[in-house]
């Protein structure tokens, strides 16, 4: 019987891959990030160099419109750190920040824990719980200095129910700062909630029924199990705040202005009534101010960032 079968032919061997194509891969991922690149150039790199270059020349109006202002290197920063107010400003920027975190973290910490348990209501009073959020900060500053006004405020009123006297929450040293910090608090809350409901949504539910079941009850499981597991979550929960609490403006400065006296400024508003809050504005010490808030979320940035790698080796 004679062999239908056709002959096998030798298959020509692969060729290897030329530079052109070791080279198209490299082309096409420098395309996608090519984007990205050119978004923070002109979005970031750009506006900070141009803030680097205010802080370090003596620009009037018309050097500002005209160009040709004088280089005058770190007497900017030195007059900045040797006028009064940079102390008051700076103390009361921590204090407004420390006070926002822990008070808008453990607020929204208490409710993410809350609404954890399923219950009928609770997707519709979390998503009213957002409406702070949502609102613009102009919206949010207008409607805390309507409920704490001295004469007409909402809450004075209900503290003379209760036989309480008058108290000056704008207007008065002793209670501006301490207005504009429950405004943020309030502002702040629901970011919180989102975002630590959300990491508690990812804890496994058998890690909370084993220790349920070896004894623990539910103080000790929310102190050893939960909140550890919910601590990376945490963690960015509080960068992110701290940044956002740094460069809180518009609140502060449609509630108080800074005021009285300087009791409620802020480096954020400092900054801002250097440059533009004054008939002769002074934009070196302004842009200087702002890059000391820079420096000082660059500063938290690089703690948490040294923190994850500890906790990563750990």
């Amino acid at each position: 019987m004679p062999d239908t079968r056709e002959p096998v032919t030798a298959r020509p061997a692969a060729r290897a891959p030329g530079r052109a194509g070791r080279r198209r891969p490299h082309l096409l991922a420098w395309a996608f990030l090519l984007p990205l690149v050119a978004y923070l150039v002109l979005c970031y790199g750009y506006p900070l160099a141009t803030n680097l270059d205010l802080s370090l020349r003596s620009y009037t109006v018309r050097t500002f419109v005209h160009g040709g202002a004088p280089l005058v290197w770190f007497d900017n920063y030195a007059g900045v750190f040797a006028d009064p107010t940079f102390r008051t400003a700076l103390l009361n920027t921590f204090v407004f920040t420390a006070a926002s975190l822990l008070f808008q973290y453990g607020i929204g910490l208490a409710m993410a824990v809350f609404f954890a348990r399923n219950f009928r209501l609770g997707p519709t009073l979390r998503a009213l719980f957002l409406v702070p959020w949502l609102l613009p900060l102009i919206v949010s500053g207008s409607t805390w200095a309507w409920l704490l006004n001295s004469e007409s405020g909402v809450v004075n009123s209900v503290l003379g129910w209760f036989g309480a006297g008058r108290i000056d929450w704008l207007t008065s040293p002793s209670w501006s700062l301490v207005s504009v910090i429950v405004a943020n608090i309030w502002i702040g809350v629901p970011f919180n909630l989102v975002v630590l409901h959300s990491g508690l949504q990812n804890i496994p539910a058998e890690v909370d029924e084993a220790a349920s079941l070896d004894g623990a009850g539910a103080w000790q499981r929310f102190r050893h199990v939960t909140f550890p597991l919910l601590r990376p979550v945490s963690a960015i929960t509080l960068l992110l705040g701290l940044v956002y609490t740094l460069k809180v403006f518009d609140v502060i400065w449609i509630m108080t202005r800074g005021g009285p006296g300087g009791s409620s400024t802020t480096l954020a508003t400092w900054s801002y009534q250097l440059g533009f809050g004054s008939t002769l504005p002074r934009f070196g010490p302004s842009a200087a101010v702002g890059n000391v808030l820079i420096l000082l979320a660059l500063a938290a940035g690089l703690l948490y960032i040294r923190a994850q790698r500890r906790q990563g080796e750990g």
